[in-house]
């Protein structure tokens, strides 16, 4: 028994010893991308532009993996169920990592399991409908919402997964409207596009880009309204939501990043940070991002990662509460 303190000693310092050579041997084989969504969505066009841009940094193929369902649990379980060696990287946002595990009680992680290497893009939102929904504009969808609620015919709409961000945005919308709503979780994006398209989904609340925008000059889908008080600059024709009093202030954005498995040897995080930083600053990831509507985040140093997620963590367990989001 008395070896163990000068064994444990000894121990710590060759794990301290071996963090410089753990940063300048990583990586030795490829990384993964887990995107927890299926491929043609949103998440996945962004993932197919940083894995170029991030190859290129870390000298290394990086591979995207598609893994959608439980609101992007899986993809984060199969993350931690890996070495945190920082070969497997979370591409996700505060959906998958907060909010998950309080809606669904079979999502056993928790926000504290992860940690944030660098917040990469910030998503721009909009109310997309199905271009047969008799609303063109947030009044006439206010209107619509509360007419059927009230027939017992309620307005649906679609999110990517139970206690997802858009699932919680249609139910505080909902209450802030007096009206009940169906709503109806699929595990991707691409998936609920084809069903707006096809017209079984009536609203999407949804970050957007240009694959939207495209679909919507083309007629096949149409936009209600912008989450924000000032035009955008990909939809300025399309209204803010605050044209409807009910929804004035009806404002938001969602930020998208990667994390690792908490637990990661801190030279290998900041290996990971420089690259993923350099990144953000390569030409062609940041047009392909301006093109698709998306806005590159603001760089953000490695001690400031740690506050940004709390904050988020806080924001949206509040936002969570506020609805009386209960787990299922």
């Amino acid at each position: 028994m008395k070896l163990l303190k000068p064994l444990g000693l000894l121990l710590s310092l060759a794990m301290a010893a071996s963090a410089p050579a753990l940063a300048q041997n990583f990586p030795s084989k490829p990384v993964t991308l887990m995107v927890p969504y299926p491929a043609g969505g949103l998440s996945d066009l962004i993932a197919r532009k940083v894995n170029v841009a991030l190859a290129a940094e870390l000298k290394q193929p990086v591979i995207i993996e598609n893994l959608g369902g439980a609101g992007g649990a899986i993809a984060a379980q199969k993350v931690l169920n890996a070495p945190a060696d920082g070969y497997y990287l979370f591409q996700g946002s505060p959906n998958e990592l907060i909010l998950a595990p309080l809606a669904m009680k079979a999502v056993k992680h928790k926000p504290d399991d992860f940690r944030l290497i660098q917040r990469m893009a910030m998503a721009p939102m909009a109310i997309v409908a199905s271009k047969n929904f008799p609303a063109n504009n947030p009044q006439e969808m206010v209107a619509e919402i509360i007419k059927r609620s009230k027939a017992g015919k309620p307005v649906n709409y679609a999110s990517v997964g139970i206690g997802s961000f858009y699932h919680l945005l249609g139910e505080e919308m909902a209450k802030k409207l007096g009206a009940q709503m169906l709503h109806v979780p699929y595990k991707g994006g691409g998936p609920i596009l084809q069903d707006l398209l096809g017209g079984q989904i009536d609203l999407f609340i949804t970050p957007y880009g240009a694959p939207h925008v495209a679909m919507a000059k083309e007629g096949k889908t149409k936009f209600i309204g912008a989450l924000s008080p000032q035009p955008q600059r990909l939809i300025p024709e399309v209204p803010s939501v605050d044209q409807a009093k009910e929804l004035k202030g009806f404002h938001y954005t969602i930020g998208s990043g990667y994390y690792v498995k908490k637990g990661t040897p801190e030279p290998i995080v900041e290996a990971l940070h420089r690259a993923l930083t350099k990144t953000m600053f390569d030409a062609d990831f940041r047009n392909t991002m301006t093109a698709m509507g998306q806005e590159v985040g603001e760089a953000l140093r490695l001690d400031q990662t740690d506050q940004v997620y709390a904050e988020e963590v806080k924001l949206y367990q509040g936002i969570a509460k506020s609805i009386k989001l209960e787990a299922q």
